[in-house]
């Protein structure tokens, strides 16, 4: 009992310092920090920042086309220029400052202004998008497909500095922190999976926003509290309410956790898989290319080496030794392309294939872009132009337009076609009514040979028969103009002025136009 005795004064000594030295900071604060605070100011400046205003939806539209444009042309300077512009940072910030004060009529209001930059965002970029001939996803854009658990330390650390910047009167700062979030460019992906229908990249950009979006509201509530900016002084409230803060983090963490540990995991695994297909070759090999997939079953790696000497067993011992590394079951393929034996005949055989892959995309990128002018030329979609690689040939039915003649629609292929000097454009035009040829002494006059040169055209898109009624000796010169090739049938009427062209009846039964 006395040894008892003597313990519990021991104890005691010891946490009576960290107590007074807890009271002594508590009382730092509360005096030096918190009271030399403007909560009127802090308050009224946040509000001002937080609402939706006709600037406000300005701002979002141009944050939000610069965003989508920068990450098409995989240009970060030009993404960096967006999160600068972007306005979304007052209303998330004032969201946490009316949670700590208790406001919600306040919080509505930023809720409201939150949610229309949201919808304003994700649209306006879906149809930069949907109307740009560029719809592949780049670098810019995957990257923000992927959250993780670092994601969520920067949108913590970010909200720390905008709060203190924004409590404290240093407004400027946030401009900075606007950057390290980036909160605009996840919305911009948002809106570029919407626009493409590709789910993986909707899905991981909107859990990058809504991790960014809660994180920076969730710190702001905690930055307020702690500089006194809550409604009550209600322990028990102010407890509750730190409870379901920290829940939330939770919730948030562990998926972003999992998700960067198999980013960690991906990035060690290709690593040992780059060591290992290393080892199969001598130092003179390089590897030029390497893919790997790693959501099949079992996993797909696929290689390109270049290599003075093959090596044929090279793809089943790099299967054996990363099935074991790697602890999964996985699939080799390398691809060996011989190169000579000179010093740095495999980086130049690299760069030569660099450059033919540059090339080929280049190549891509402009076929991408004509289907996309013929699409629009036609007035139809993107998937109803037909390409034909091997005979380099892109063809569309256009759909009838208001007012537009058969002229007119020969006008918009060759258009189409002045951009192109590889590719044969064809437009399919409506079976509208052809032109009359108009005759001089029964030949045909200036304007009869352009009416000639439309009804050849027409006639040769549509591959309907066409019928011509006139003097025989003017079908005589119209038909040796049309060329061979068509299904003219000729109607002999003397004394005509001119030669009328009309649609026949065609082989399968089509009505004359």
């Amino acid at each position: 009992m006395a040894e008892a005795d003597t313990a519990l004064p021991a104890r005691h000594h010891r946490v009576q310092p960290v107590a007074a030295a807890w009271m002594a900071l508590k009382a730092w604060w509360n005096q030096d920090v918190r009271d030399g605070i403007d909560r009127g100011n802090v308050l009224r400046r946040v509000a001002s920042e937080s609402a939706s205003t006709p600037r406000y939806i300005f701002m979002i539209c141009m944050s939000a086309g610069i965003a989508i444009l920068g990450m098409l042309l995989s240009s970060p300077a030009v993404v960096i220029g967006a999160m600068l512009l972007s306005p979304l940072m007052g209303p998330i910030l004032g969201a946490g400052f009316a949670l700590a004060e208790g406001k919600f009529i306040w919080l509505r209001l930023c809720a409201k202004a939150l949610f229309v930059g949201t919808l304003v965002a994700i649209l306006f970029c879906a149809f930069i998008v949907f109307v740009s001939p560029l719809q592949t996803v780049t670098e810019e854009i995957a990257s923000r497909t992927r959250p993780n658990l670092f994601d969520l330390l920067v949108a913590l650390f970010s909200s720390l500095a905008g709060s203190y910047a924004m409590i404290r009167g240093r407004e400027g700062t946030i401009v900075g922190v606007a950057i390290a979030t980036a909160l605009m460019p996840p919305l911009a992906a948002v809106g570029f999976g919407l626009a493409t229908w590709n789910w993986t990249v909707f899905q991981g950009a909107l859990m990058l926003f809504i991790t960014n979006l809660l994180t920076i509201a969730l710190t702001a509530t905690v930055m307020a509290r702690l500089y006194g900016f809550k409604r009550t002084h209600n322990s028990r409230n102010g407890l509750l309410q730190n409870l379901g803060i920290l829940a939330i983090f939770v919730l948030l963490a562990i998926p972003l956790g999992l998700s960067l540990q198999q980013i960690a995991w991906e990035a060690n695994g290709r690593r040992i898989v780059t060591r290992v297909i290393e080892d199969r070759f001598d130092l003179r090999s390089r590897i030029d290319q390497l893919s790997i997939d790693w959501d099949a079953e079992p996993l797909q790696i696929t290689a390109s080496v270049l290599t003075p000497e093959f090596q044929p067993d090279a793809g089943e011992a790099a299967t054996r030794i990363l099935s074991r590394d790697l602890g999964v079951p996985v699939e080799v393929a390398i691809n060996q392309f011989q190169v000579s034996a000179d010093p740095g005949a495999a980086e130049q055989a690299a760069l030569a294939q660099a450059r033919q892959r540059e090339q080929s995309e280049a190549a891509q990128r402009a076929t991408q872009s004509l289907v996309s002018e013929l699409a629009l030329a036609a007035g139809v979609d993107r998937d109803e132009v037909v390409v034909d690689g091997d005979k380099r040939r892109v063809m569309a039915s256009a759909r009838p337009l208001s007012g537009l003649t058969l002229e007119g629609y020969r006008e918009l292929e060759n258009r189409v076609a002045s951009g192109t000097q590889d590719w044969t454009v064809q437009l399919r035009p409506p079976l509208l009514d052809l032109p009359s040829i108009a005759l001089d002494d029964n030949a045909p006059t200036q304007a009869g040979a352009e009416a000639i040169r439309v009804i050849d055209w027409a006639a040769r898109r549509t591959g309907v028969p066409i019928e011509l009624i006139g003097p025989a000796d003017a079908l005589d010169t119209a038909i040796e103009q049309l060329g061979e090739g068509l299904d003219i049938r000729r109607v002999e009427r003397s004394g005509a002025e001119q030669i009328t062209a009309r649609w026949a009846v065609a082989p399968s039964g089509t009505d004359r136009e």
